[in-house]
């Protein structure tokens, strides 16, 4: 079924300056762990139609002629350049174009060795898959721009590890996103002072990305249709250099759209390294992830991130930061100053964003600015007050929430979860008052909006530590897979 998709040679066609041509690896075993078949239909197939078989043919013994492709790229990784990176672990199976007409890529994660392995396996465990599964529809599930995992395999390999109890056992993946272009796929070609390549690859990911950026003419700063001039050492015409600044100020205004859903939804990243950074604004590659237990803007996901450089309240300031070590090989192509003035709207779009999703999850769909200001202040003040849970918050609101509210402030926030911070947190009183205020202005119709606003965008189930946990530990210790599959329903039916 997979293997007579429609596949196009999108990011081949540049040809092999960005990308190695690699193997996958022989498996000795092949059990399907998970299937997505609410991705299936994007791909013009009906899930009743494809079989596990059809997925361990594709995806776990990689059967078929297609050349697999091993991405390059080099990175920022905790604020200092390495170029040793590139996919050391997985490949870009193939493209192919949904029923939507966007291009969609499939890619490998634990396939196999690479160039750029260096002295690591090139597997991925099999708790890293079922947690990478997990993050990406959780995700999904909360409105982020995410990638989606569309397999997972387990191997029958045996694998040592200095995180996890080893030996461990063994999968591999397959991701289901835009792109895997990233930021440090156009690092890499500045470090080898390849200007050729870069315009070369803006072009790819304007035409496949951005199609809506096409300019014309009558749209120059100021210069004549078909003047060219030089940006660095590139000739580069007026037109051209029009939908280079686009596209930069457009992936200014994706990542801050991103970085704020993240926030919202109370998930840290961990290793916001410019390698895991997609060209296309979308979050993908997921190690270390963590959603937030209580409202904390230094709680840190990864271990190993000693000084909280990728902590969750840090999030849209590296981001940002990545933002602004991508301009140095754009400015192979694009004006400084006019990436400059792009990159100063990025505070002004995260917030406005944030902002507005903050208020969605507290039932409205638009408030008054002021209104809107004071409400998300007073919630993130009892968050931190009181540390309650964060994703608890937001799931008792929406459980108790009654149209009763608006006419009786006593009634607001009554359940036995708050009785602890009545008394002792003195800005949860304030919340009270204002939300009873806002709600005095509603009609019944739109109190009932908001009780379905409120159920919508804050499902019962949260995506804790101690969740998944409990998950691993059914399949490590018996093989139960089923609280695995309950819990990942309940996440897709936002329970």
């Amino acid at each position: 079924m997979f293997l007579s998709l429609n596949y196009e040679p999108a990011l081949e066609s540049l040809g092999y300056d960005y990308f190695d041509e690699v193997a996958a690896a022989n498996f000795p075993r092949h059990i399907l762990r998970f299937r997505n078949d609410q991705v299936l239909p994007i791909l013009g197939l009906n899930p009743e139609e494809v079989t596990d078989a059809d997925f361990i043919q594709a995806f776990g013994k990689f059967q078929g002629v297609r050349p697999f492709l091993a991405l390059r790229y080099h990175g920022y990784q905790f604020g200092e350049y390495n170029p040793r990176l590139g996919d050391g672990r997985g490949f870009l199976y193939g493209q192919v174009r949904g029923v939507d007409g966007e291009l969609y890529d499939f890619g490998t994660k634990g396939s196999g060795t690479t160039p750029y392995s260096r002295s690591a396996d090139g597997r991925l465990t099999l708790k890293g898959g079922v947690r990478e599964v997990l993050a990406a529809e959780a995700l999904y599930h909360l409105g982020v721009r995410t990638s989606r995992c569309l397999s997972l395999i387990e191997t029958g390999e045996s694998l040592w590890r200095g995180d996890e109890p080893s030996p461990t056992r063994s999968s591999v993946m397959v991701r289901f996103t835009r792109s895997h272009i990233r930021f440090g796929t156009f690092e890499r070609l500045h470090y080898f002072k390849r200007p050729d390549l870069i315009k070369k690859l803006l072009d790819h990911v304007i035409e496949q990305y951005y199609p809506q950026i096409t300019p014309p003419a009558s749209l120059s700063k100021g210069g004549e249709p078909g003047k060219v001039f030089k940006v660095g050492e590139t000739e580069v015409g007026q037109d051209e250099c029009n939908r280079y600044i686009q596209f930069y100020t457009e992936l200014v205004e994706r990542v801050a759209q991103l970085v704020a859903q993240w926030m919202a939804a109370g998930f840290c990243h961990a290793v916001l390294n410019t390698d895991n950074m997609s060209i296309t604004g979308e979050s993908f590659d997921y190690g270390p992830y963590a959603f937030i237990p209580t409202y904390d803007p230094a709680f840190t996901a990864a271990y190993f991130d000693y000084y909280g450089r990728y902590c969750y309240g840090y999030q849209p300031e590296i981001c940002r930061w990545n933002l602004e070590m991508l301009q140095r090989p754009l400015a192979a192509v694009i004006p400084q100053a006019d990436m400059e003035d792009a990159l100063a709207t990025f505070g002004e779009h995260y917030y406005r964003n944030y902002r507005q999703l903050m208020i969605n999850k507290l039932g409205f769909e638009q408030l008054p600015e002021s209104q809107a200001e004071e409400l998300l202040g007073l919630t993130i003040q009892f968050l931190q007050d009181s540390q309650m849970g964060y994703h608890a918050f937001f799931a008792e609101l929406a459980q108790q929430f009654n149209s009763s509210w608006r006419d009786n402030l006593g009634q607001i926030l009554t359940g036995e979860s708050f009785l602890p911070f009545t008394q002792s947190v003195s800005s949860l009183g304030k919340w009270r008052e204002l939300y009873h205020h806002i709600l005095q202005d509603l009609s019944t119709d739109e109190l009932e909006h908001v009780a379905q606003q409120l159920r919508n965008k804050n499902p019962k189930t949260a995506l804790l530590r101690p969740v998944i946990e409990e998950i691993w530990h059914a399949i490590t210790e018996n093989d139960n897979w089923q609280p695995f599959y309950e819990l990942l329903n309940r996440i897709q039916n936002k329970e």
